[in-house]
C-alpha cells in the first residue's frame, strides 16, 4: 500500500492483530466515549479503566484534556483545530486496538462526521458511547468552572454555549447520568465492553488471518 504523492510504502509485519489479540486474551477495542463538558465521560472511563485492568484486562484510558498537555499541545478550539485534534487520536486509538488493546476515550467530539472519522479508523471494533447529560445538568456540575467562563466570555467556541454539539444517531450505549447513578453507568460500561471484547483462543499462525 502506498501513499499517494510520497515516496513512502505501508510495511507490512508477520505478526497480525489476531496473533496479538491471541496472547493477550481479548479483542483489540476502541471505546469512544463523547458527550458534553461536565457529562460525566472522564469520570465513567477511570472508574471503568480501573475495573477491567483489576480484572487482568490490558485497558488504557485516553482523555481530552490530558492529550493536550502533549500530543495535541498545538492545537487550539478552533472548528479546524479540534478536527485536527480527533483525527490524530482517531489514529492513536486505532493503533492500540490494532495491538489488541481496549483502549477507552473520552472526548466531547462534538460532530458526528468527528466520530465518523474515529469510527472508520479503528474498523468494526469500535463502540460509541454516548454519555447524555443536557448543557443545564452539565453547567450545574460544572466542575472545571468552565460553563461559567463562556457565559462571562472568557472561552470562545465552548461546546453547548457557543458551539454545536450534534448527539449521536445510534451508538452501541447510551449511559444516562442526567437520570441514572454512576455506578449503574460504569457497570454497564464494563459490561458492554467484556460483551464486545470477548475472544475466542483459537490456534493462530503468524500471518493466517489479516484482523478480526
Amino acid at each position: 500500500m502506498k501513499c499517494s504523492g510520497n515516496n513512502i510504502t505501508y510495511h507490512e509485519g508477520k505478526v497480525t492483530k489476531a496473533d496479538r489479540c491471541r496472547v493477550l486474551g481479548q479483542k483489540g477495542l476502541v471505546v469512544w466515549l463523547t458527550g458534553l463538558s461536565g457529562s460525566g465521560k472522564s469520570t465513567i472511563a477511570v472508574e471503568a479503566e480501573k475495573i477491567l485492568n483489576s480484572m487482568g484486562k490490558a485497558v488504557y484510558r485516553l482523555d481530552g484534556d490530558n492529550i493536550r498537555f502533549g500530543l495535541n499541545s498545538d492545537l487550539g478550539f478552533s472548528e479546524k483545530d479540534r478536527y485536527e485534534n480527533i483525527r490524530r487520536i482517531s489514529e492513536v486509538c486505532a493503533l492500540f486496538q490494532d495491538a489488541g488493546l481496549i483502549v477507552i476515550a473520552s472526548f466531547i467530539s462534538p460532530l458526528v462526521k468527528m466520530r465518523q472519522m474515529a469510527r472508520e479508523k479503528a474498523g468494526k471494533d469500535f463502540m460509541e458511547v454516548y454519555v447524555k447529560a443536557d448543557v443545564e445538568t452539565c453547567m450545574k456540575r460544572d466542575p472545571k468552572g468552565l460553563y461559567k467562563k463562556a457565559l462571562n466570555g472568557e472561552i470562545q467556541d465552548f461546546t453547548g454555549i457557543s458551539s454545536p454539539y450534534e448527539a449521536p444517531v445510534n451508538p452501541e450505549l447510551i449511559l444516562d447520568t442526567q437520570n441514572n447513578p454512576l455506578d449503574e453507568c460504569v457497570r454497564r460500561l464494563v459490561d458492554k465492553i467484556l460483551e464486545m471484547s470477548e475472544f475466542e483462543n483459537q490456534a493462530f499462525s503468524a500471518g493466517s488471518i489479516q484482523g478480526l
